[in-house]
């Protein structure tokens, strides 16, 4: 299902769309992020319409798997958003995370209105400035585009799927480096 929408949705949400690996790491990682109210995995930045998973993979679609997150701007900022987004990835490998590699694990930022843009381009630039990282930053900020909803066995993967061998090794350590990193962000549980 495609969607396309601005940066604000009913209600005072707003909405940020991220591309940095595989969709599960980040789907799970942002369901925890106090002020966010819901995150779909998807695809966007391709050329052909409703792309399945199966073509995505293969790259040769163009499309990059992403997460949208809606959240409240009044309990976690974009800026926040982005605060996350650049410590539970590899910004710094183009077409890459880990051992996934292709042009669909991109690290990207797709924004939704202009002050998304610059604020993007800001952080990027203040932590290429910093000297934090060996390698400069590769995150593509571009104009959101149509967002194709992925199918439904990707959604909540992590949390229907905890023990699956990738949502061990891969998943579940960047969780944790979430959790440990900004843990007065977390949501409540129980």
């Amino acid at each position: 299902m495609a969607q396309t929408g601005p940066t604000a949705t009913a209600g005072g949400q707003e909405i940020a769309t991220l591309g940095g690996g595989c969709f599960w790491c980040l789907e799970a990682v942002f369901d925890g992020l106090k002020g966010v109210t819901s995150v779909e995995s998807g695809y966007m930045g391709g050329n052909q319409p409703n792309p399945t998973y199966e073509e995505i993979c293969s790259g040769r679609t163009g499309h990059a798997e992403v997460v949208q997150v809606t959240f409240d701007p009044g309990v976690v900022s974009f800026r926040g958003i982005l605060e996350v987004f650049f410590v539970i990835h590899d910004p710094t490998t183009l077409n890459r995370q880990g051992n996934d590699v292709g042009t669909q694990y991109r690290s990207a930022i797709f924004y939704h209105a202009p002050e998304q843009k610059a604020l993007s381009e800001h952080v990027i630039a203040k932590l290429n400035g910093a000297g934090l990282r060996s390698d400069p930053i590769v995150t593509e900020v571009v104009p959101a585009s149509v967002f194709y909803v992925a199918e439904s066995y990707h959604q909540e993967y992590f949390e229907r799927n905890p023990y699956q061998p990738y949502c061990q090794f891969v998943v579940a350590p960047k969780v944790a480096k979430f959790r440990k990193h900004f843990l007065k962000k977390l949501k409540k549980t129980g």
